[in-house]
């Protein structure tokens, strides 16, 4: 019997989630993702991203995200920030490429900037990440790509009480950049459906879209015309040292957009991977 149980314990404690350590486990790297489910720190090695000059036909949030970033770290104030918008304009992209960008500043005074991400579906973990990460010397952006809620999801709730409002607050050290393709991160539908059921329809929606409004900034993306696509095409091309002419490379261009019924930087970088591949050189 005694044995029986003795087995049964050691089973249960293998079973339970690991522990979280004490102190973030931090190393050299500047990028983690935050494994929720073990409560560590996983380093990133190598981040998938493109220098800022790259990114095209954004450079008016380009320079507000990168203004804000700065600000926070040298120290100072910022905001949390929500990228919303159009597909394939380059959200993701640019909360890393300015990232990497402060990164590679000589500036006296910067402090080390490390960028985390964090799974959608890990939302409600995060005062548990903000608390390991809170007293540190370093600055850090919590990234969130692609944050949505959908019908009957309540965890935004807790995500408003962490950006805005909850007891303890958001440490000073930590600001919180999301993407997502909604504005108010929840689909209209569910909106709607407040207006036409709640007792008060007004307080329902108000409760429902007020989560975004915990951001401090709203950087909207849009759909590109064809001038800037083709501007894009042309960057990424000349930054891979693909020679090709204009000529041939705008018919192929917007070939490749009719083909895909968008116009987009990601686009744009997929046209790039296929001419690259036909050339025989890796991107």
């Amino acid at each position: 019997m005694a044995d029986s149980l003795d087995r049964i314990a050691l089973s249960l404690q293998h079973a339970l989630p690991a522990r979280p350590a004490s102190e973030p486990d931090l190393g050299e790297a500047d990028a983690y993702h935050w494994e929720a489910a073990e409560g560590r720190l996983l380093p990133v090695k190598k981040v998938s991203r493109v220098p800022l000059d790259l990114l095209k036909g954004i450079s008016d949030v380009s320079s507000i995200l990168l203004d804000n970033t700065l600000q926070f770290a040298r120290g100072h104030g910022a905001n949390n920030a929500l990228l919303w918008g159009a597909r394939g304009m380059g959200k993701s992209s640019l909360v890393k490429a300015v990232h990497a960008h402060i990164g590679a500043l000589d500036e006296p005074g910067l402090k080390r900037l490390i960028l985390i991400e964090i799974a959608r579906e890990d939302i409600e973990s995060l005062p548990v990440l903000m608390r390991r990460i809170g007293q540190d010397e370093a600055r850090f952006i919590i990234f969130c790509d692609d944050l949505s809620f959908d019908r009957d999801e309540t965890s935004y709730k807790a995500l408003k009480t962490i950006l805005d409002g909850g007891l303890e607050g958001r440490p000073d050290n930590v600001l919180l950049y999301a993407t997502s393709n909604r504005r108010h991160l929840m689909p209209r539908d569910m909106i709607e459906n407040e207006r036409a059921t709640a007792i008060n329809p007004g307080e329902a929606v108000e409760e429902k879209v007020s989560l975004s409004d915990r951001f401090g900034l709203w950087l909207g993306f849009h759909n590109c015309d064809q001038p800037t696509y083709l501007a894009m095409v042309r960057g990424y091309c000349d930054a891979y040292g693909m020679e090709i002419d204009d000529e041939t490379l705008r018919a192929r261009a917007i070939e490749w957009s009719a083909t895909r019924g968008a116009r987009s930087g990601r686009v744009a970088i997929q046209l790039v991977r296929q001419l690259a591949g036909e050339m025989g050189k890796a991107v």
